[in-house]
């Protein structure tokens, strides 16, 4: 075993993320990550260093042919996580990197479905009101709304189907992992490769989200020079579609990358945020329970809509209250 894995198997044994092992050997979480990715090699003082911290010897640091460290002298912190180590081999990794790909593209196309659901019925019912079609406006809006109905049970079908794909990878959120030789740098150097495709997605997804209101605010301009309301609901469509788009390149993006993360133990995954992570579906399910609920009493999809950016601002907060809570008990 070459000193890279030793270095992230001492470290996520003692439960450290990156950050939190630079800090005690006084270096850069960059450092730690040139270490761990055999892109550098640490001086003489960090490896005396590193043989206190993990409360090994300097001979087992350094020479590859020894594979088993002398026992800790001091214990672990307490991340607060089930005690019991995962082991994840090449293959498994490999495998749940596959599934993930397919994931982030069913979830984000749900939530896109999600989105695009009350464009049918705002339409029809526009067309209705304006007498465009010759059916009631009450018969247009109970037709848009089954509609909705459907394409929602749609994507909450895609959404399940998704979870029961992957319960056997649900592990990689919940309890600490080792992994085996070469997963590692296996899954840093695909995370690198697609760095510059996360990038992009990431900024052209918030980008598409931002100007997702100029439709709107140019066709109701217009409106008031022609005298028709059928140019604001194309506006409001157009408002949803674009969103659509926009959030599903950043759910989409997301989910990958968040793959890397998990069996990296990096980013939002490392041992704390996974405790801290315990209680993000309920945050998720009241986020979707006032969306829906403020949307059907007042029937307002062209504005309901910010729930989501909003909920995504306050949800990076929240994790920090969390993060700070599950620190203390530290």
């Amino acid at each position: 075993m070459i000193l890279a894995d030793k270095i992230i198997e001492n470290r996520k044994k003692n439960g450290w993320s990156q950050e939190e092992l630079a800090e005690k050997l006084g270096v850069s979480r960059q450092s730690v990550s040139k270490w761990e990715s055999a892109q550098a090699v640490p001086d003489m003082k960090k490896i005396l260093q590193m043989s206190e911290v993990f409360g090994v010897s300097t001979d087992y640091l350094l020479r590859d042919e020894i594979e088993v460290a002398a026992a800790p002298e001091t214990a672990p912190v307490d991340s607060g996580l089930e005690d019991s180590v995962r082991a994840v081999a090449l293959e498994e990794a490999s495998a749940f990197l596959e599934y993930n790909e397919k994931a982030a593209v069913t979830v984000s196309t749900g939530v896109m479905i999600c989105i695009l659901s009350p464009v049918l019925m705002i339409v029809m019912a526009g067309l209705a009101e304006a007498e465009k079609i010759s059916i009631s406006e009450d018969a247009a809006s109970f037709a848009g709304l089954i509609v909705l109905l459907i394409m929602i049970a749609i994507a909450v079908g895609m959404f399940i189907m998704t979870g029961l794909n992957g319960k056997q990878y649900e592990f990689l959120e919940s309890v600490n992992i080792d992994t085996a030789y070469g997963v590692s740098g296996m899954a840093k150097e695909r995370r690198a490769e697609y760095a510059p495709t996360h990038n992009r997605l990431l900024v052209v997804g918030i980008m598409l989200c931002i100007i997702s209101a100029i439709p709107l605010c140019v066709l109701s301009l217009i409106k008031y020079s022609n005298n028709t309301d059928l140019l604001p609901i194309i506006g409001v469509a157009l408002l949803l579609v674009t969103v659509a788009i926009g959030v599903k390149m950043i759910v989409l993006t997301c989910i990958r990358h968040d793959g890397y993360d998990k069996l990296l133990e990096e980013g939002d995954y490392t041992r704390l945020n996974k405790k801290a992570g315990q209680f993000d579906g309920i945050y998720w399910t009241i986020v979707l329970v006032i969306y829906l609920g403020w949307s059907f009493v007042n029937m307002r999809w062209d504005i309901t809509w910010i729930v989501w950016p909003i909920a995504g601002v306050l949800f990076a907060a929240y994790r920090e209250i969390m993060k700070a809570i599950f620190r203390s008990r530290v």
